[in-house]
């Protein structure tokens, strides 16, 4: 079969698309007459275009200029045959033309920043609550990294949502298919009872417990009783849930209080198991909560696991969550939240109705992209992991050009876009409410459902193709949303005052490289695919879009030039060989106004966007770290993968740590810790810095008798900037003892190391 579609597969599709009913057309035109569509209605949402654009465009002309300069300089004063220096001189002159290069493709980055402001009083004025049903995905896939007691903390924020509780059905997938996660599931779907309407009443936030009891300065005035109780309840599910999980077993008393525990047997294990679904919470029979109000339905899914069969990650789970909800609640608006991501703003899903539902641009939308906070950064951000420049800069800035990515978390979309319909601006697609099937029993919409997540049930189909998440890539979340603006939707990036998720950033620096390994490694198997954005959305997406996905695409690339400029300029300065320009020579101007320029813009805005100054500066450690240690590896596993020698893999990153390790990050001592390759490098490029800075000096000063000011100038900043940024190395190294220090053999290593690097011969 040429789409290999058999006729349940383009049933359930359609059945996914077109929901339980047709609506006939004269009820759809009184509909749209109510809602008053094509009366001049005021937009639901505003868009704004950033201020000080100019001089934005002014400075980066002035940066391109230089940069011209320095590529002029490079070409025109090659050293000739023979002369030491030539080769270093063709290299660097490589690397410069890279970071001009890549340089130029981040400044669609910056270059139209627009932002978007709701109007979440017109949706209820227009609308009522004729507002469609909404799908919430939590995705989780292992109860050792990723505790339960967080996950149910995740789901319990999204149950809680300001939102009609009966158009409302959350989603747990686990792929680890463990009793102890569907248990700490139901122990949540029983204080859900108690939560949603105390978070109603008292407009509470966040509405995650955990985080709400750890957080909150002050408690509600007239429900100070109710507060205890409901805190009680808390840590009794607590107690409970963190019990079961540290013990590894849930015991046969727990077994007999559901039925769903006869999913698990003595064979079955979290990759070989049987497709398991159970919907703890029926919306359809009117469950209620303590208050008397109906509850948001719940439902439990373990896709089928065969070890011979591959699972695809994440974009497998989604896929089998888009079939299982289409059966049980097909809810036309589908938001997905990582485990760890818990809601911080419960108004969320009215601000992307805004989007969704405005009469004039709303069709024509896919996707809400909202950006992924952490509610664990230190107050300099030790790691870089707030990222700030990216959610309050970058995407801002691709939201000029059509839309930012789709980053796999705290994203709503639409489902039709996610199953692969193409954008048709002369079909208006409406978000409008969808019944569901209120004829066949919980044990029914159970026993199809499975029948969807079998692992022989997408075979010769396009699901993972054409219809779902793409499949084939670490970042499935990243091809999901190019292709769909590929098929002509557009996306739009909401950034709300009030953070709409908070996750749990990592605490050491191993799972800092391992997660950008990932997803560098990721983002540049997307160039060189069928995916690249560069032949994929040409004359489909927007230049400055196509752009925008490039400069995260050739994050890995950019390690090689990076490692060539933080070892190669010192050796040569400790050899005394010069490779730039003399201080008072005019060219030496493009370099030194390269330099200071974008490092004062760099950190004028990271100070605007909210990072201290001090974090500014972590951020430029992690910087380097990240291209001297993290993209190296994932320009080398690419490589791999692309002759065959290596397969796909996704790493999670772990979500727990030992209290020791978090007393060091929380005081922010970095956490190097292990013996582990990418140590070693930063460590060698850390001791080789001060060496050749030390001996370059004295042999320049000492030895020549010459100043500072002449063509070893720019090789003495590169030497000493390298060395002030590995100040916490060389702590690690000879002050340190506790165990997150550098260990002793690492240090001897580097040193060995930069021995030999000064060793070797040169041109």
């Amino acid at each position: 079969m040429t789409w290999g579609l058999t006729c349940q597969h383009m049933q359930i599709l359609s059945h996914c698309l077109n929901g339980n009913r047709k609506l006939e057309t004269e009820k759809e035109l009184e509909q749209q007459r109510q809602m008053g569509v094509g009366e001049g209605k005021l937009p639901l949402f505003e868009t704004r275009v950033r201020k000080g654009r100019t001089l934005y465009q002014l400075y980066a002309l002035s940066v391109l200029l230089s940069i011209c300069m320095i590529l002029a300089y490079r070409a025109l004063h090659i050293p000739a045959d023979g002369e030491k220096g030539r080769w270093a001189w063709i290299g660097l002159s490589m690397a410069e033309f890279w970071f001009g290069f890549y340089w130029i493709l981040t400044q669609s980055l910056r270059w139209n920043l627009v932002y978007h402001h709701t109007f979440k009083d017109r949706l209820s004025t227009r609308y009522k609550d004729n507002l469609p049903g909404v799908d919430i995905f939590v995705c989780t896939a292992d109860p050792k990294i990723e505790p339960p007691i967080m996950v149910i903390n995740t789901v319990l924020s999204v149950m809680a949502y300001e939102y009609p509780t009966e158009k409302l059905s959350v989603y747990l997938s686990d792929d680890g298919g463990s009793d102890i996660t569907f248990y700490a599931l139901l122990e949540a779907s029983r204080f859900a009872k108690a939560w949603i309407p105390f978070c109603k009443k008292y407009k509470i936030e966040p509405r995650s417990p955990g985080a709400y009891f750890k957080e909150a300065s002050s408690v509600p005035d007239d429900g100070l009783r109710e507060w205890l109780d409901i805190k009680r309840l808390y840590e009794e599910m607590e107690n409970n849930i963190n019990s079961v999980a540290n013990s590894g077993v849930v015991n046969n008393d727990i077994r007999k209080q559901h039925k769903g525990f006869s999913e698990w047997s003595g064979t079955t294990t979290p990759r070989d198991h049987q497709p398991i679904v159970k919907i703890l919470i029926d919306g359809r029979d009117g469950a209620r909560d303590f208050e008397g109000n109906v509850l948001p339905t719940l439902v439990y899914m373990a896709r089928e696991k065969k070890q011979h069969r591959h699972h695809n990650f994440k974009a497998g789970a989604m896929n089998s969550l888009l079939r299982v909800s289409s059966e049980i609640s097909n809810g036309a608006l589908i938001l997905n939240v990582d485990c760890d991501m818990y809601s911080n703003n419960s108004e969320t899903i009215k601000d992307a109705l805004c989007f969704f539902m405005d009469e004039e641009k709303g069709h024509e939308v896919a996707f809400i992209q909202l950006p992924q906070h952490f509610n664990n950064v230190t107050k300099n951000d030790l790691y870089g992991n707030s990222i700030l420049s990216i959610s309050e800069i970058d995407f801002h800035g691709l939201d000029g050009y059509g839309g930012p990515l789709y980053i796999g978390s705290g994203c709503y979309h639409r489902r039709e876009s996610l199953l692969g319909k193409k954008y048709d601006q002369t079909h208006k697609l409406e978000l409008v409410a969808r019944e569901r099937d209120y004829k066949s029993t919980s044990l029914d919409l159970e026993e199809r459902a499975k029948n969807l997540i079998t692992c022989a049930f997408e075979d010769n189909t396009q699901w993972g193709n054409e219809v779902g998440l793409k499949y084939g890539c670490p970042v499935e979340d990243v091809i999901t949303g190019l292709s769909i603006q590929c098929n002509g939707w557009k996306s739009v990036y909401f950034n709300p005052r009030q953070r709409g998720f908070l996750g749990i950033a990592p605490v050491t620096l191993e799972q800092v490289l391992v997660q950008h390994k990932r997803w560098s490694e990721g983002d540049f198997q997307i160039i060189l695919s069928k995916y690249s954005p560069i032949s994929y959305g040409r004359n489909k997406i927007t230049i400055g879009l196509q752009m925008g996905y490039a400069t995260y695409c050739l994050w890995a690339p950019c390690s090689i030039p990076t490692l060539y400029y933080a070892i190669i300029p010192p050796i040569y300065f400790l050899h005394g060989i010069s490779l730039f320009p003399v201080a008072s020579d005019c060219w030496f101007l493009p370099f030194a106004y390269v330099i200071t320029v974008t490092s004062i813009y760099s950190l004028v805005e990271s100070l605007m966007v909210g990072y201290t100054a001090k974090g500014w500066w972590n951020e430029q450690r992690i910087w380097l770290y990240k291209r001297l240690a993290s993209y190296p590896f994932a320009l080398f596993d690419t490589a791999l993968k692309q002759i065959g020698i290596a397969k796909s893999a996704f790493v999670i990153t772990a979500k727990v740590a030992s209290d020791e390790v978090l007393q060091r990050y929380n005081k922010e001592i970095i956490e190097f810790g292990s013996a582990s390759v990418p140590v070693v490098i930063i460590a060698t490029v850390a001791v080789l810095s001060p060496v050749c800075l030390i001996i370059g000096l004295w042999r320049l000063l000492v030895v020549q008798g010459v100043g500072l000011m002449g063509s070893m100038l720019t090789q003495v900043i590169i030497c000493g900037v390298v060395t002030l940024i590995n100040l916490p190395v060389y702590e690690a190294m000879l002050v340190r003892q506790d165990a997150g220090r550098i260990p002793t053999f690492v240090a001897l290593i580097s040193l060995t190391l930069s021995y030999v690097a000064y060793a070797l011969p040169l041109d």
